[in-house]
Formats: C-alpha cells, sequence, structure tokens
C-alpha cells in the first residue's frame, strides 16, 4: 500500500511539473538553485514593487514575496539589478533565475519564458508635470509631447502604439526624473509606481498622472520549461490563501490591485 501511494504522489508531481512546463532532473532549475543556494532576482529600481531602503536593503511588494518565496526553497533570493531590455537574455545565460519586478504580462513575454499566474491587476499611465496637468487629460492632449519610457517596457510599447516621440531610458525612476528635470514633457509608467511615487506627499510632488492607456496584469518570468513556475504558483496560492499576500501589499498600499490566487 504504501508503495502505492508513493508511485501515485510521484506521478501527481510529474504532472505537476509538466503543467507549468517542468524538465528532467538533469535539467531542473529547482535543483539548480538549491545546489546554488539562492534565486537570483532580475529587477529593476520600481517602487512599490522593488526598491532599497536607506540601509541598502531591497524591499517592496515583489521583493518581499521573492525572500519569502526562495525561504520556502530553502535558499536565499538575491537581487540583481538587470537592463529591462535584456531580462531574456539574462534567464537564458544564467545570471539571473527569474524576472519579478512588475512584469506585464504581454504575449512576447508569454512566448519568451515560462510565466505565472498573474497576481496584480495594473495599466500604463501618463505622467507629467502638475502644472500641465489640465492640459493632458485625454490621449489627443499627450500625442505632441516628448516622452521618456524604459527600454522594452509596457510603457514603450504605449507609446510606440501612440505614435508619440520617445526616448528610451534605464528604467522608470530615470523616466520620472526626466520630467521633473524638464527633459522630457511625459512618461509612461506603471499605474501602481505612480500611486506610489509621485503627488503630493513624494519625492515627486510637483508631477501628477493623467491618462490611463490600457490594463494589464502582472506575473514572473522563468526560463522556458523552469520547474520553479508551477512552484511558485504552488506559493501564491497557500500565500494568499494564508493572507500573506495581501498582509504585504497592504504594507505598500496597494492591495486592492491583488488578484485571488485559485
Amino acid at each position: 500500500m504504501k508503495k502505492l501511494i508513493t508511485l501515485t504522489l510521484a506521478a501527481a508531481l510529474t504532472l505537476s511539473l509538466a503543467a507549468c512546463g517542468g524538465k528532467k532532473d538533469a535539467d531542473s532549475d529547482m535543483e539548480y538553485i538549491k545546489k546554488q543556494g539562492k534565486l537570483v532576482v532580475g529587477i529593476t529600481e520600481f517602487e512599490p514593487m522593488d526598491y532599497t531602503d536607506q540601509s541598502g536593503e531591497w524591499i517592496g511588494f515583489d521583493a518581499d514575496l521573492a525572500k519569502a518565496f526562495a525561504e520556502s526553497l530553502g535558499v536565499t533570493a538575491q537581487f540583481q539589478v538587470i537592463d529591462w531590455d535584456n531580462k531574456i537574455s539574462e534567464l537564458e545565460g544564467k545570471t539571473i533565475d527569474v524576472v519579478w519586478n512588475g512584469m506585464t504580462l504581454t504575449d512576447d513575454v508569454k512566448a519568451a519564458m515560462e510565466c505565472s499566474n498573474p497576481y496584480f491587476n495594473n495599466a500604463q499611465v501618463v505622467i507629467v508635470k502638475a502644472d500641465k496637468a489640465a492640459n493632458c487629460q485625454t490621449v489627443d492632449s499627450v500625442k505632441g509631447l516628448q516622452f521618456a519610457v524604459e527600454n522594452g517596457s509596457a510603457g514603450m510599447e504605449q507609446a510606440e502604439a501612440l505614435g508619440v516621440s520617445y526616448t528610451p531610458v534605464q528604467d522608470q525612476a530615470t523616466a520620472l526624473l526626466e520630467v521633473s528635470a524638464g527633459t522630457a514633457d511625459a512618461a509612461v509608467i506603471d499605474y501602481l509606481m505612480a500611486a506610489a511615487t509621485v503627488g503630493e506627499g513624494t519625492s515627486y510632488a510637483d508631477l501628477t498622472y493623467t491618462v490611463e492607456l490600457n490594463s494589464e496584469e502582472y506575473g514572473v518570468g522563468f526560463r522556458k520549461g523552469s520547474d520553479l513556475c508551477a512552484a511558485l504558483n504552488d506559493f501564491f496560492k497557500a500565500a494568499y490563501a494564508d493572507g500573506t499576500m495581501q498582509k504585504i501589499a497592504d504594507t505598500y498600499g496597494i492591495g486592492d490591485k491583488l488578484i485571488e490566487q485559485k
């Protein structure tokens, strides 16, 4: 009887891994990170998802959850700042093990990576100086502006779809800086970042967000076929059920955008 149960559990695990593109043991990302003793997380500076506190430690919703996931696997999370446009090559070259940075689940992303279930709702919004906001309330009203956008981001895709003139920059934080400095008229960034970083009481009190350009969902990306994907989906379900995901999201003031994990 014990032998039958063992065989049944083994078969179930095999099916679970296959459902998210599971690899053979020899190619297992799970075994690889356990051997390394760390999960290398590819990020950019993106408050409230990944950013540093005064001591230099990475915090934020994604950072905190990545630490908890790594701990559940018996390894340590190590954060690596990447060029967002090179995220796929970073994964494939094993300089990182996962892209976990408020990543929009576009068709291109889903084709190139093994992606988790969506866990956050988001949108791309236009950022302008607060004293210009009254004249920037519609899509047509912003088309003549010069934009700064993160290279390779969903924001850049929206700028291209609008047909506006834009300059690609390193990350969304840099895009905000360009608008604040007056070297760009506007930026397109994630709603979640905008809600946390612009407006009264923030370091960019002179900026605000106006037009919402789309709606989208965030997911986490692994190497194609990675068995870590199924493990993360299981972790998400457990962390949602016990309130961990909600608690972390509420800590950063974004609990209303969390997607239920079933």
